[in-house]
């Protein structure tokens, strides 16, 4: 029963599912078993199959029938434990769009039964990997679709091509934790192609250690993936990486020509934001979301930061760069431009800096690192242990503090009673309660 409740748990609550089964098992004076009991239910609450479109909206669980439009092989892999798994995927189409159903293991084997043009019943969950369904259970249907027989862009294989464009964005190589538990190297960045922007990365850093932002280069064998986010160029050894034979260029949308279905890249202000929220995704991981408004000279942008995105740590006054936002409707019906993995934000520096050298605490937020020297508070770059008492030497721009040097310091007992006494003083002049009550009101 759990299983068929899965379709329809955000329509109403446990209970009230078991107790229409039972129900509904009345009603039938028994000639319904439990299981089938739950099936009727959730056809009456007109959850029983949905539209391809419609996969990510809704319920833990998802049924729909689908017309296989490609059928992968059949591939064996090693899993962490030393077990041998199997895994299979199916392209599947209606009237409304695709979807890559993916198999695992024992159902991996059904691909083989399996052709194009043939229509499957399926009840399957969100998978790993963005817009995926992980096939539970597929039966094949006798009902006609009609749809498109050619896969759709982002589900095509890769293919090499050569491209030319400008180098908008290049990030710092980190390490990626595979599913085998190794870990990896890595190093992306953001590519303009002459059409639109995509991403490009490279599994090996240094294939890409010495390419600069701003610069036009032409790629020769680079690995084109097409995603549902858009388009991705990876570099490997088979890549090679010249100038480009001519100049290309590249210029940022304006605020007020960003429009909803559109990729774009934009400059502004940050005017205001709000701390990270974190909250956990449908696929049980955890995630993080935050809102902030941006402004140039033409008006103002509402903005979300998705992911990794929302922890990178602002301050109201600084200007930013982003790449590959996604216009879109808000819930209010607003403008938004959001910014997931396959955007980029970079913090623009303004041109003039100036040493500084500082004593404070180092307070770790939400909203990031702050040096707090008990009458100013600005925001660190970098990581740093929050607690620890340094003094600073770097760059002031605006209110961030990029470092040079840092060193801890010893605790100066008069320092901190002072650094106390200021406090105290700050909270009794905010104090406006007295032993009559409220005096501001």
């Amino acid at each position: 029963m759990q299983f068929h409740y899965a379709l329809v748990d955000d329509l109403i609550s446990r209970e009230e599912f078991e107790r229409r089964v039972e129900d509904k098992m009345q009603e039938c004076g028994d000639l319904l078993d439990d299981v089938t009991a739950a099936m009727v239910v959730v056809h009456d609450l007109g959850r029983e199959h949905v539209k391809i479109r419609d996969l990510a909206i809704g319920s833990t669980l998802s049924s729909f029938f689908g017309r296989v439009v490609s059928v992968s092989q059949l591939r064996e892999f090693t899993r962490k434990d030393g077990e041998k798994g199997w895994v299979a995927h199916l392209i599947l189409g209606d009237e409304t769009g695709q979807v890559r159903a993916v198999l695992w293991d024992e159902k991996a084997a059904a691909v083989a039964e399996i052709e194009p043009g043939d229509v499957l019943e399926i009840i399957g969950k969100q998978g790993g990997r963005q817009g995926d369904i992980v096939v539970l259970a597929l039966r094949k249907s006798p009902i006609e679709i009609s749809c498109g027989t050619a896969v759709q862009p982002q589900y095509q294989p890769p293919e090499r091509k050569d491209v030319e464009g400008m180098v908008l964005l290049m990030g710092e190589p980190r390490s990626i934790a595979r599913r085998d538990g190794s870990t990896s190297g890595m190093i992306e960045g953001c590519f303009f192609d002459g059409e639109g922007m995509a991403r490009i990365v490279a599994w090996d850093p240094p294939l890409l250690a010495d390419v600069r932002e701003g610069a036009c280069v032409r790629i020769a064998g680079a690995l084109v993936k097409q995603r549902s986010t858009g388009k991705e160029y990876v570099v490997d050894e088979r890549s090679s990486i010249t100038p480009a034979p001519r100049e290309c260029s590249f210029r940022f949308s304006r605020l007020d020509e960003v429009r909803t279905d559109g990729t774009f890249a934009v400059e502004g202000t940050v005017s205001s934001l709000q701390p990270p929220r974190a909250f956990t995704s449908r696929d049980g991981r955890a995630n993080h979301v935050r809102n902030l408004v941006i402004t140039d000279t033409a008006c103002d942008l509402r903005v979300v930061f998705w992911g990794d995105r929302a922890l990178i740590p602002l301050v109201p006054g600084e200007r930013i760069a982003i790449y590959q936002g996604s216009g879109r409707t808000g819930r209010d019906g607003g403008l938004e431009l959001h910014v997931g993995g396959s955007g980029f934000v970079r913090v623009l520096t303004p041109a003039a800096e100036e040493e500084i050298e500082m004593e404070g605490t180092i307070i770790v937020t939400r909203e990031g690192t702050f040096l707090d020297d008990g009458n100013e508070r600005f925001l660190l770059s970098g990581e740093h242990p929050h607690g620890h008492e340094v003094r600073i030497r770097g760059l002031l721009s605006g209110d961030r503090i990029t470092p040079v040097s840092v060193e801890d310091r010893e605790l100066d007992p008069a320092a901190i009673r002072a650094r106390i006494r200021t406090l105290t003083a700050s909270l009794a002049a905010d104090n406006t309660f007295t032993l009559h009550g409220r005096q501001d009101i």
